[in-house]
């Protein structure tokens, strides 16, 4: 394992009201104190338009990015070292802007551990399920722990982009670690 693991904790929601911030930001600073060697770095998606499979080429059979979007996606993506990703669950599965990342890189996320971390009125298992398949198809390790954040139809009803945190985390807090520390034994 590297001296200083990087971290990409990734946010999925790019809606305009949405909590995957607060929830990101819970889960890095956990991250931090469960590793503390590590460096974890938030990326909200809402920060990286990334049109619809713009690029002439399949990711898979060529890494030569022709748009400026797409290489600089491409460089944050090979930087890192692992990955959480924060989810909500939209109609039982994740959002589009989130599987629209992962399909435009390939090789870049090759071998690579990733931990899920999903929420929802159902916590998310459905989208997680989702999601591991998408990930294990592009080759990145995955934890066996989830952590499925189960949301109140009140919280969810609300959708002011607030939460209030330990009230929806503290259930899940000791899966976050453990799902964290399976990470760490996946990084070595």
């Amino acid at each position: 394992m590297k001296s200083s693991p990087r971290i990409l904790v990734i946010m999925g929601s790019v809606r305009l009201q949405r909590i995957s911030p607060l929830l990101a930001d819970w889960v890095a600073n956990v991250g931090r104190l469960c590793l503390p060697e590590a460096i974890f770095e938030l990326v909200d998606l809402r920060n990286w338009p990334l049109p619809m499979m713009d690029e002439p080429a399949i990711p898979a059979h060529a890494a030569d990015y022709s748009t400026p979007h797409a290489q600089a996606w491409s460089q944050k993506i090979a930087s890192a070292d692992a990955f959480v990703f924060v989810t909500p669950q939209y109609n039982w599965g994740y959002p589009a802007a989130l599987k629209n990342a992962l399909d435009h890189l390939y090789h870049e996320w090759q071998h690579k551990p990733a931990l899920i971390v999903s929420y929802g009125a159902h916590g998310g298992d459905k989208c997680a399920a989702q999601l591991r398949q998408v990930l294990t198809a592009l080759s990145l390790h995955v934890t066996e722990q989830h952590v499925a954040l189960t949301l109140s139809s009140e919280q969810i009803l609300r959708n002011d982009g607030y939460i209030a945190l330990p009230e929806a985390v503290q259930s899940q807090g000791a899966a976050l670690q453990t799902g964290l520390m399976e990470l760490r034994q996946l990084l070595r």
